[in-house]
């Protein structure tokens, strides 16, 4: 197995990856309007994004670090605003944005610290009362998953992280990890769900709506 860096894995897959993970829009509409300003961070290829436009909700910014992706993006749904972002960091103004999606993009972040970091900025470019809308995968109880992450906790330290044989690496969350991550945030909704994996795999998974708290 040849390990890649995050970027070059899915730059090289961008033409052949089908994203699974959905939006409830009836847990969207407690929450925000058609016209409130929508930032999806690891938009990829703007799947939801295009689907927030078909429901109305049009008002929306795509970023993601695959250019790839990204161009994918632009030829499918030209009239999305998708855009390329080189770190957690944006340029976008402080309380600037009724809401933040991450969907799917927490199991791409192996790292504590980094995943910290995300937070801290989704936490400075949301409106005070602004939502996050997160959803990811947790940890699995079955064989094969039991496995991998006993396999690479030496190597990386946290349970949950794993290598896939393609060449990225990959992480599933501990639930009461998750909670704390949202520490800035008072969580709205927590629902354990089951969720396909990019592979065809089933695996555990959960949606979590929260507020910046004011």
């Amino acid at each position: 197995m040849k390990k890649l860096s995050q970027k070059a894995y899915w730059n090289g897959v961008a033409a052949e990856k089908s994203f699974t993970l959905r939006p409830d829009f009836s847990l969207l509409k407690t929450c925000i309007g058609k016209d409130a300003f929508i930032v999806d961070y690891g938009c990829g290829y703007g799947r939801t994004l295009e689907e927030l436009y078909l429901a109305g909700y049009r008002n929306s910014l795509g970023l993601d670090f695959s250019g790839a992706m990204i161009a994918r993006g632009k030829k499918s749904y030209p009239r999305l605003n998708i855009q390329i972002i080189e770190s957690s960091h944006t340029n976008l103004p402080d309380c600037s944005v009724d809401m933040v999606l991450l969907f799917a993009l927490l199991t791409c972040i192996a790292e504590d610290k980094e995943q910290q970091e995300l937070m801290k900025e989704i936490r400075r470019i949301l409106k005070p009362g602004g939502y996050i809308y997160i959803t990811d995968f947790l940890l699995n109880d079955d064989k094969r998953n039991r496995e991998r992450y006993n396999a690479f906790m030496e190597k990386y330290g946290i349970y949950g992280v794993f290598d896939l044989p393609e060449g990225v690496t990959l992480r599933h969350h501990d639930e009461d990890y998750v909670k704390q991550l949202m520490k800035d945030f008072a969580i709205t909704h927590f629902e354990k769900t089951q969720n396909r994996t990019m592979n065809g795999h089933i695996s555990n998974g959960f949606v979590l709506m929260a507020q910046k708290k004011r």
